[in-house]
């Protein structure tokens, strides 16, 4: 197994004291050094966000692209070289807010993607306001008089969605976030690893007390993972009692499997072009 200090880069992570972010960033380190993936054969893709600064924060290749846009970047990344490990790295705000239609069509794809969604149900890096996993009644500068939209489910919709591989983690528990981060990079097709993240800055209502009180694991309740009408009866479970772990996961095949000119002939990336000099003139004149 690869040491963890290869994954750690010179830059340390500027998130406020106490975030949750930090052990999500502690969990995909230990979950590449568990699978022995060498730091130049993954690369990290993210939006816009606290949570989205993590690729700077951890030594593979990374991407740091646009708002609620890193599951259409990883994708197109992966589609170019789909034998590399590609991780989403995100916030609630960016994947379930403006990134949702891009995180709904990566599923029905079944691109091999793991996506990590450090849920703290609020907008941090904007100070405050709320977002779409926000609970219901939640003060926030956007909603003074408390929020009266019903907070998205993720659970739910990575199921409804088409993903093969679908678990929440907690911040609270780095060991069992990494073992459920090692579970979806090695999974082949979209993994799904929503993280409660708290934000100790902005969020009072979702906090470690309130973590330690309201989750259980799911491999506690004997749950079968393999059976899709009981992991959306956890994932509907929300209240006093809140579920973590591995709720779902299943083989099928990937878009890459079903794709004629990617099941033949390995990665596009790793392919010699090969173009007579006419047709390269003819193909740059395009751009002249």
């Amino acid at each position: 197994m690869l040491q963890l200090a290869v994954y750690k880069p010179e830059t340390q992570p500027d998130w406020c004291p106490g975030c949750g972010d930090f052990s999500v960033l502690a969990g995909l380190q230990q979950a590449l050094a568990s699978l022995d993936i060498d730091p130049e054969q993954v690369l990290v893709v993210s939006g816009i966000g606290c949570s989205s600064n993590l690729p700077g924060f951890i030594n593979t290749y990374g991407m740091h692209t646009l708002h609620g846009r890193s599951s259409a970047v990883a994708g197109g990344a992966w589609f170019a070289n789909h034998e590399m490990p590609v991780v989403c790295t995100g916030g609630d705000g960016d994947g379930y807010g403006i990134g949702i239609g891009h995180f709904i069509h990566a599923m029905r794809r079944n691109a091999n993607l793991t996506y990590i969604v450090m849920n703290n149900g609020i907008y941090g890096l904007t100070t405050g306001q709320v977002s779409p996993a926000s609970p219901l009644g939640m003060v926030t500068k956007t909603t003074p008089k408390g929020n009266i939209e019903q907070p998205i489910n993720p659970i739910a919709l990575a199921l409804a969605a088409g993903a093969t591989y679908v678990a929440r983690g907690a911040s609270s528990d780095t060991k069992g976030l990494a073992g459920l981060i090692a579970g979806g990079i090695a999974h082949k097709g979209f993994a799904l690893v929503d993280v409660f993240s708290p934000c100790v800055t902005f969020n009072k209502l979702q906090t470690y007390e309130w973590l330690r009180k309201s989750i259980y694991k799911l491999e506690d309740a004997q749950h079968d993972s393999s059976n899709i009408a009981r992991a959306y009866e956890k994932a509907l479970e929300w209240g006093d009692k809140i579920p973590t772990g591995l709720f779902y996961r299943i083989e099928k095949p990937t878009f890459s499997d079903g794709d004629a000119v990617l099941k033949s002939g390995g990665p596009l990336a790793k392919r010699s072009v090969t173009l007579t000099n006419d047709q390269k003139e003819a193909l740059l004149a395009e751009f002249r």
